[in-house]
């Protein structure tokens, strides 16, 4: 009797442990294709909402990518286009080249936005997005240190140039300073790490900007690296509009544009128009609801700046400038200004008080 009752209890005791363990196992099981699941759930949301990942992998680079000219372009401000075309003209002797997009109105100014110009350090605008793309493919790591080489040290703006070789540099430093203060060092060693200029060259037109190749790498005072207005536009139009770039790396696309310390030409030349002047520029543009996020170049022979504007009203519109001329004509940097002043008028919204008889 003792026996049988002991191998009672022993079987009951093996009986409790073994059901344990086994739903301990199908709760494990179950938690595991939950997340396997949610996690293929989002990525087939991410990969189908993408273009460029449509039927692909991140170790794939498509050229499956809806460019800016699918967003709806309705109306020509022909009033502003006129007054560029007429500031330009007194200065025959410039070459200039001018865009403007109001993204939530479709509605645009142009003069000459096609022409193909040096593009000076606003070519760093592409450069920064390309970079960006590879982070969403799995190609490049925001944190991944790039070492600098002999090979990539230029000369100009920066100081990475001056420090020892081997030293390495986080890829957001890098891509930061390319920005900040138009590092050329920072930009080669981008460049570089993106494949070099052949492979830089074929995500440009992959990305619909025809105008825009570089030749050699920075400071390029050749001015042989070109893009034009509407390529510089396009760069960025397409990021803020969500047809390139993951939510995440878009906002990291627009951290980077927010650091570039230079403002002289765009920022300054609107907040002119806006009825302002002087010192801290931004500040003073940000008092006004107006805030860009743009990217100079200046090579002497020519001069650029492009930028993302947000409006008092919370709309966006995107503008490209860029002017070839004499080196060092204090002209170019002038007639940019006084484009950019023109615009005001426009990007100025009308004021709609509310009608709620609660306020």
């Amino acid at each position: 009797m003792r026996r049988i009752f002991r191998l009672i209890v022993l079987g009951v005791g093996l009986g409790v442990i073994t059901g344990t363990v086994l739903k301990a196992i199908a709760l494990h099981k179950k938690n595991n294709h939950f997340y396997t699941s949610a996690n293929q759930s989002s990525q087939r949301i991410f990969f189908n909402k993408n273009p460029k990942f449509k039927n692909s992998s991140r170790s794939k680079y498509q050229k499956e990518i809806r460019n800016f000219r699918n967003i709806p372009i309705e109306n020509e401000i022909r009033i502003l286009s006129k007054r560029w075309k007429e500031i330009s003209t007194k200065q025959n002797d410039l070459k200039a080249s001018a865009y403007l997009l109001l993204l939530e109105k479709g509605r645009y100014a142009s003069l000459a936005p096609t022409e193909i110009l040096p593009a000076a350090s606003s070519i760093k605008i592409p450069i920064l997005l390309i970079a960006l793309e590879m982070i969403d493919l799995g190609q490049l790591q925001w944190n991944e240190p790039l070492t600098l080489t002999k090979d990539v040290i230029g000369g100009g703006a920066g100081w990475m140039a001056y420090q020892r070789l081997g030293k390495t540099f986080p890829t957001h430093e890098v891509a930061t300073e390319m920005i900040r203060v138009s590092d050329n060092t920072a930009t080669n060693l981008l460049i570089k790490r993106i494949g070099g200029i052949d492979v830089i060259n074929q995500r440009f037109k992959s990305l619909g900007l025809p105008a825009t190749t570089i030749k050699n790498l920075l400071p390029d005072l050749q001015g042989t690296n070109t893009t034009s207005a509407i390529d510089l536009a396009h760069s960025i139009a397409m990021v803020d509009t969500g047809q390139v770039l993951s939510p995440r790396t878009r906002d990291l696309f627009r951290e980077v544009m927010s650091t570039s310390v230079t403002n002289r030409l765009l920022p300054a030349g609107l907040l002119k128009g806006l009825g302002g002047n002087g010192r801290d520029t931004d500040y003073k543009l940000q008092i006004k609801g107006y805030r860009i996020y743009n990217k100079t170049g200046d090579i002497g022979i020519a001069y650029s700046d492009a930028g993302l504007i947000e409006l008092p009203d919370r709309t966006r519109a995107i503008a490209g400038f860029i002017v070839k001329g004499p080196f060092n004509d204090p002209r170019s940097p002038e007639l940019i200004r006084k484009m950019a002043a023109s615009m005001a008028a426009v990007l100025q919204p009308k004021v709609t008080l509310s009608t709620n008889s609660d306020l």
